[in-house]
This record gives structure tokens, sequence and C-alpha cells, in this order.
């Protein structure tokens, strides 16, 4: 099983561990893209400090984003599990999850990136400041600029079981399972069971939740269907309005 999951708009502070070697990041197939990200939202934040903030989105007080971005080269790296913090990484608890469950996290969850593409949870990364929405100077969108390394790359990726697609919008441009892969691919709305609503905070809690619950069960389910029963067994309410859409109903906001 591969799980697709955002990344967090807020991050947590790079530490003082050794900086990052780009060499060792996972899918090294998306080195070339990555090398040139990098060197752009680098030279841009070490210019500029006005056109840096319009150009990632930065309100006046995110200004020290420009700096941190200026020395992601030499800032300590802690793994990307570490640094994504936020609703749905607070409630999947990496940090709490026993041996066995932390393994498959590091083996089955990729995190998508406006800056590297996606990385594994075990992945040592700085702390930076670049959605998938940025549009660079040079390289333009980032949405459309990762569509092609990622689709040479994450379709072997993927392997052969289930893709567990929870990305958000904006990080779905990057890569949209296409083929056999698609057809294999599953995502999950999390609504409010009483009004049928989608309610953000409780949509990212709750598929936090849904991730940290396989990951301890150690389920593996290979198909969409498969990942419903999954979830019924593991007490999910669960709905299919549509092939490889899932409905999670959920009674409280929390």
């Amino acid at each position: 099983m591969l799980v697709l999951l955002p990344p967090s708009e807020g991050k947590a502070a790079s530490g003082s561990g050794a900086p990052l070697e780009p060499g060792s990041l996972s899918l090294p197939g998306l080195a070339p893209a990555r090398a040139a990200v990098l060197e752009e939202l680098v030279e841009l934040c070490a210019g500029d400090e006005d056109k840096a903030r319009e150009v990632l989105g930065l309100s006046e007080g995110l200004r020290g984003e420009v700096a941190k971005n200026a020395g992601l080269r030499t800032a300590g790296a802690r793994p990307a599990g570490e640094i994504y913090t936020g609703v749905l990484y607070d409630a999947l608890g990496l940090a709490t999850l026993d041996a066995a469950a932390r393994e498959r996290a590091g083996r089955s969850l990729l995190v998508f990136s406006g800056l590297w593409g996606a990385v594994r949870v075990d992945d040592r990364i700085p702390s930076y400041r670049c959605s998938m929405g940025v549009k660079l100077p040079g390289l333009g969108a980032l949405g459309a600029y990762w569509r092609t390394p990622m689709a040479a790359v994450l379709p072997e990726v993927a392997g052969d079981g289930l893709v567990l697609d929870l990305r958000s919008a904006a990080y779905a441009t990057a890569w949209k399972p296409k083929g056999e892969v698609g057809a294999r691919t599953a995502t999950v709305r999390v609504l409010h069971a009483p009004t049928r609503k989608v309610v953000s905070h409780f949509n990212k809690a709750t598929k936090g939740r849904i991730v940290r619950s396989l990951l301890e069960a150690g389920a593996v389910p290979g198909s969409p269907g498969e990942l419903v029963e999954a979830l019924g067994d593991l007490g999910y309410v669960v709905e299919t309005p549509g092939a490889g859409k899932l409905d999670v109903l959920v009674d409280e906001i929390h």
C-alpha cells in the first residue's frame, strides 16, 4: 500500500542536525527536478525579500520564512515525519507508533511537496516554505512543473498494491494515477454524518487517524474494495459514492 499525503503548511524548526544531503533522499529519479527547484528558491529568497514574499504568498508576519528558505543548503535537517506538523500529522502521531507500525510508515507513506516533489517520512529535510501552488519566476507553477518527473517515477513506486490518495487538491495536481495504477487508487472524503458536509479541520484529523489505524493493524488492502472492508473492520463507517471514491462518516467533530 502506498499512501499519498499532503505536507503541512506549518513546519517544525530544522534543528541543529547535519544539513541536507540531496543524494540521500528517496525517489532518486526526482533528483534533477529537486535540484532545480531548490536552486531557484534559494536564489529568490536570498535576493529581494519583498519579491520573494509576493511569489511565495507570504504575509508580513511570515517574513522570516524568506530568510529560512535562503539558508536551506546549510540548515539542519530532520526526518520529514518530524518536520511536518499540523492537524493531520498530530492525529497520525508517527512518534508514538510502535516499532512495527513505524516501519510500515517508512515504507508506505509518501508526502508531496512543492520543493521536493515527494519524500518518505524518514528522509531528512530542512524546514522550508514553498507550497505546490507557488509559481516560481523561472520554473513556473510547481504543480505543473512536477507532473513530468512524477509521471516518470511514481508508477514504479506505487508497485502493485493499493494507492490511498489523501492529498489536498493543490498537491493532487502534481501526479494523477492513471491506467492500471489509477484503477487501484482510492480517494477519501471525511463527512460529518448528520450533515454530509466536509469540515476542513475534521477532515484532516480523521484522515490522520485512518492512516494510523491502518498502520497499527498492519492492514495491506490491495484494492479500494479491500480498503472498504479493512476500514469497516477497524470500526469506520464507509460509503462508496463512486469507483475508487470512499466517504468516511463520523458523527462527532473533534
